[in-house]
């Protein structure tokens, strides 16, 4: 229940998106004075609709996401009324149109931004000092977690029947802190696996910090098969295993106070400003894992997922009580949803940009070149480009849901 319940969450959070980025670019386009004839959320079959003054305000049956209909905003647009002339969008200063084409972005990145900041004060935000590699962890403090079991041979797996018992179990505590083996002092994890390692199986005495009084303790050290801990994964040697885990002491999620949460959301913004932008870059080069996933493969955590994969991440989310999860999810897709509309191609918002700035230059250029000005450009003549981009757009959402349906990205591995 706690997992449809969070679907559904995500699912409104993602139209909750679409529809203020529709709003921003219709706030806009009215206080500039153009004409905004419809708004409306969802596509399909309309469900009601209500007029407010020159607006007509509605619901659709499918909802995917919203739009909102801006009079003439091509010169081409056959459908402008006579007496809506002098407020068609095209007629107004490039500087305006750029406004209100940014106004849906910026409603996106308004929104992530805010989040962030109740985030940042609330819930917490990702600890930047977390360590998140192997490298990384070694210098976390040696401090421990008992492991049920001693896997003798070189494999990353649960322990099973058979398995000896970890020797450390009898003999020490969860959250112990190792601090010598043998009289040999480590200072940290990296340091503890390499003088584990280095003595030979069997008696070995091992001191430590509990609830910061110092104690030691003596046990058989077992035999194990393991890979170097920085060579080659193929090559195993017989040492010395603890049977002990890392328990990382330094905290993944941070909390501020509201003042201090401004320069961590900031920091954080540009994060994933840059982890946005490369994931667009890489999203062609993901397209053959997507297609395997989709013919029997394993899904590969770093690729694309669909408003499909978000909402069943979400409702995952929803139903382990990650709720700091979901809520980064959505401050994602708000960062998603703002930069891949910045792309300068049509039907994008970054298009109709990207247009309205070139007719600005070309007339200043024609205009210093003492020719006359070219006009606007025909917008039909760009319709073969703008069909491509919807069309691979179409192609790879279909893709993405389709991978997310049969092969999704799970938080918790099936």
């Amino acid at each position: 229940m706690l997992y449809l319940v969070g679907v559904v969450a995500f699912a409104l959070a993602i139209l909750l998106s679409v529809s203020l980025h529709e709003a921003g670019h219709m706030i806009t386009a009215k206080r500039f004075g153009m004409k905004v004839s419809r708004y409306f959320v969802g596509f399909g079959p309309t469900v009601f609709s209500f007029r407010r003054g020159e607006t007509e305000y509605g619901l659709k049956a499918i909802p995917l996401g919203g739009f909102c209909k801006i009079v003439g905003m091509t010169p081409q647009d056959d459908d402008v009324d006579p007496a809506d002339e002098p407020r068609a969008m095209w007629r107004f200063p490039v500087w305006k149109r750029t406004v209100v084409m940014v106004g849906g972005v910026a409603m996106n990145f308004v929104l992530a931004i805010v989040t962030l900041w109740i985030a940042a004060i609330f819930m917490g935000l990702p600890n930047p000092d977390f360590p998140t590699t192997e490298a990384q962890a070694r210098q976390e403090p040696a401090v421990i977690s008992i492991a049920d079991c001693v896997v003798v041979e070189n494999a990353a797996r649960a322990c099973a029947p058979g398995d000896p018992a970890s020797p450390a179990a009898q003999h020490l505590r969860d959250g112990d802190r190792i601090t010598a083996i043998n009289g040999t002092p480590v200072a940290n994890w990296g340091e503890m696996l390499q003088v584990v390692r280095a003595t030979p199986p069997g008696l070995a005495t091992v001191s430590y910090v509990r609830d910061g009084t110092a104690g030691s303790t003596q046990f058989n050290l077992a035999s194990v098969q393991r890979a170097p801990l920085d060579g080659n994964a193929e090559t195993t040697t017989t040492v010395s295993a603890m049977g002990v885990g890392l328990d990382i002491q330094t905290p993944n999620m941070l909390t501020y106070g509201p003042i201090d949460a401004v320069g961590a959301t900031a920091d954080y913004t540009g994060d994933m400003a840059v982890a946005t932008v490369q994931a667009m870059a890489r999203i062609p080069e993901k397209v053959p894992a997507l297609w395997d996933a989709i013919t029997g493969a394993e899904r590969d955590m770093d690729t694309p997922i669909s408003v499909v994969g978000a909402s069943r991440l979400g409702g995952e989310a929803v139903q382990h009580g990650l709720w700091e999860i979901f809520v980064m999810l959505f401050i994602s897709l708000n960062f998603f949803l703002g930069a891949f509309n910045l792309v300068p191609l049509l039907p994008l918002d970054g298009g109709h940009i990207a247009i309205a700035w070139f007719e600005r230059a070309r007339s200043w250029i024609y205009a210093r070149l003492g020719k006359p000005d070219p006009g606007r450009v025909d917008y039909f003549k760009l319709m073969p480009l703008t069909y491509a981009v919807i069309l691979i757009g179409g192609a790879f959402t279909l893709l993405t849901v389709t991978a997310d349906v049969i092969n999704p990205i799970t938080l918790i591995p099936r």
